[in-house]
């Protein structure tokens, strides 16, 4: 009998449960998206995105193949976009050169975060000793500029696409801990945190069940806005000749390889630069709108 009583009850919390996380899910959309110049920020990268993702389908051509008696063609229904200096076509190399920046950018924050997380939640559970030494060989890799420090790991790594995200990842990795550390302490104070250590829950378990999903959301802001840092990044060194090598398609060494030409062909130039340019503009806008919704408080800031 007492069963039959208690099941509505406990259905009943389950459905205001699942209610409640509606309701957050709704609020959370509708406050990112109550600017139109975030909503904008999301179409523009949704654009990018798909470019990406249908790269083979969108280009007409193979961004590599190399037609010398037709290089710097004029925009034509055959060659939107012209070709370069080697006839290949500039519409293909742009598009596949989305992929390889998009994929450049993400991989590198997405292994930085992942990283930076687990640091960082093991420098405020442990504290002492271990974040001391975590702290202090951030603030040495942090005193070092970022282009700096991936010029130099390029030397000793080499160029290539995964190569790159190792080395911006490692540029990256000093922010997200230092981001983490300090979310992750505030909740380390929390009395359910204490009653856990108490409890004798396992300390791994506590880090991933407790501390992450309370912590997270500065890092899920942070890591928005690292891709756009880490894809500029990337074009910046392949524009040097360090980072994505020749001939694979990235926007940087596109730029690189037009710079001499930029009088007499300047939509060589410009169509990477203007591609780079809005990719990045709209992750950043992105970015400010999951910071909206992840604090209200900051909306229109």
């Amino acid at each position: 009998m007492s069963v039959q009583t208690l099941a509505p009850e406990e259905k009943s919390r389950q459905q205001i449960m699942r209610e409640q996380r509606q309701r957050d899910i709704r609020r959370f959309f509708h406050t990112m998206f109550s600017r139109r110049i975030v909503i904008i920020g999301a179409v523009g990268t949704a654009f990018f995105l798909l470019i990406a993702l249908f790269a083979p389908l969108i280009a007409p051509y193979d961004p590599n193949a190399v037609d010398i008696l037709n290089k710097f063609a004029p925009m034509s229904a055959e060659h939107l976009l012209g070709t370069d200096i080697y006839g290949r076509d500039l519409f293909s190399r742009l598009v596949y050169g989305t992929r390889v920046s998009i994929l450049t950018g993400v991989i590198a924050t997405l292994m930085a975060a992942i990283i930076g997380c687990l640091l960082g939640m093991v420098a405020s559970f442990y504290g002492g000793t271990v974040d001391k030494l975590l702290i202090a060989a951030c603030d040495t890799f942090m005193a070092i500029p970022g282009t700096a420090l991936a010029m130099a790991l390029l030397s000793l790594l080499g160029g290539g696409m995964l190569n790159m995200a190792v080395i911006l990842c490692i540029t990256t990795i000093p922010g997200m801990l230092r981001m983490m550390r300090a979310s992750s302490l505030s909740v380390m104070s929390t009395d359910y945190i204490l009653a856990a250590k108490l409890s004798g829950e396992n300390k791994l378990k506590i880090m991933i069940k407790h501390v992450l999903p309370n912590s997270i959301s500065p890092i899920i802001v942070m890591a928005t806005q690292s891709v756009g840092t880490s894809i500029m990044m990337e074009s910046g060194l392949s524009f040097l000749g360090i980072g994505i090598k020749i001939p694979t398609a990235s926007w940087g060494s596109i730029i690189n390889e037009a710079r001499p030409y930029l009088m007499t062909s300047p939509l060589y130039v410009l169509a990477p630069c203007i591609c780079l340019a809005l990719l990045i503009i709209s992750l950043n806008l992105l970015g400010d709108g999951i910071r909206d919704a992840m604090d209200p408080s900051l909306r229109g800031a």
